[in-house]
């Protein structure tokens, strides 16, 4: 299993990305598009959500950039842990640079089943 954010993780994602198709998404999300800069043992990596689906580096249609380090990235994004979102806004954990309304369409938003079983496969296949 490749290590998170680790190149292999990455091909990882895309490869189990491809391999769901669709993710029945609501409107909300279909055209949601957030950059994330997540930080990691002192470097960067950059990576986007776009279409309900996460891959590597930025998009330029993101009117948003979450800035985060990896723990926080793992339990709101892969294991969808609400409570852990809220906290870690709160304690200053994600910072919010852009767009402000792209963070209540993921709030209120649901994820599809098909969206939570992609990200289950990809968190199983992730050290």
């Amino acid at each position: 299993m490749p290590a998170f954010l680790s190149e292999d993780w990455f091909s990882t994602v895309e490869q189990l990305s491809a391999q769901a198709g669709d993710l029945n998404l609501s409107p909300a999300l279909q055209n949601l598009a957030v950059n994330f800069v997540v930080s990691d043992a002192g470097k960067n990596t950059e990576m986007s959500l776009i279409g309900g689906k996460l891959q590597k580096g930025l998009v330029e249609n993101a009117k948003t950039t979450l800035n985060m380090d990896a723990e926080t990235l793992r339990k709101v994004f892969l294991e969808f842990d609400l409570t852990a979102a809220m906290q870690a806004f709160m304690t200053g954990k994600i910072k919010v640079q852009g767009d402000m309304s792209q963070l209540m369409a993921l709030q209120t938003a649901k994820p599809s089943t098909e969206q939570k079983s992609l990200y289950k496969q990809i968190l199983q296949e992730t050290v």
